[in-house]
């Protein structure tokens, strides 16, 4: 595991940007694991600035979002689909069709999340994987217990992370959905390369949980520490806790 701890966030954003580019230009039909948040937000801008630089081209690109909210169609401003389309879909020339969102307001949202990995394995499998932590240690929306070997599914959101997601449904967590679709800690482990961006006060103990604390489905993101491949990008806040303990 590379952990890279940079003096600022931008600088943390910076870093994963350029990782991202750089997963981008180095193969002929890259397939990204993306994810959403204000985080990722700050990462979607700076590539959409080099793309409009021209020196970023997405033609090749294929993406596979990490999770949707069930019940809200792609229209709704709070669905993860629309937050995509807005911060970078929009921006930059991936084809139509290449940048996959779950489907939260399918008929049948079990044969969606089997659609979905089938969608993953058809494309060849996911390249990079770009992963945010929320506050219950999930990535995606894994939350306690996931198992590590678990798949694409239909999950109940922890109280804690409605909590947590609310500033975009007018800070009221009783309007976030609590269900949710989530790419599975196993899916998320077969990606060639991950990536985890973490920023800010908020983060520095569950970064420290993940990081120092023990393996355990009871903390989804401790998993990244099986994969041979990870880089964990935080700014210096974000790894005080973490960087005092691991001394």
């Amino acid at each position: 595991m590379k952990i890279i701890v940079a003096d600022t966030s931008g600088q943390a954003f910076q870093h994963a940007a350029d990782m991202i580019a750089e997963e981008i230009r180095g193969s002929q039909a890259p397939v990204l694991g993306l994810a959403t948040g204000r985080t990722m937000e700050n990462i979607y801008q700076l590539l959409v600035q080099q793309h409009e630089a021209g020196t970023l081209d997405f033609s090749g690109t294929t993406s596979f979002n990490l999770d949707e909210y069930v019940g809200l169609p792609p229209t709704d401003p709070n669905s993860y689909s629309h937050y995509m389309q807005e911060h970078l879909f929009s921006h930059v020339n991936m084809p139509a069709g290449q940048g996959h969102v779950p489907n939260g307001v399918a008929v049948d949202l079990e044969a969606e999340c089997a659609r979905y990995e089938a969608a993953i394995r058809t494309a060849g499998g996911l390249g990079l994987q770009l992963l945010g932590i929320g506050e219950t240690g999930h990535i995606g929306f894994n939350e306690p217990p996931s198992a590590f070997d678990s798949r694409t599914r239909v999950v109940h959101l922890d109280d804690v992370t409605r909590r947590q997601n609310s500033g975009m449904f007018g800070d009221d967590p009783e309007r976030v959905p609590e269900r949710a679709l989530t790419m599975g800690v196993g899916t998320i482990l077969e990606a060639r390369r991950l990536v985890l961006v973490a920023v800010g006060e908020g983060k520095a103990a569950i970064v420290d949980e993940a990081l120092n604390g023990p393996i355990s489905e009871a903390v989804s993101a401790t998993a990244i520490r099986l994969h041979d491949d990870v880089t964990v990008i935080l700014d210096e806040v974000a790894a005080r806790i973490w960087h005092r303990n691991k001394e």
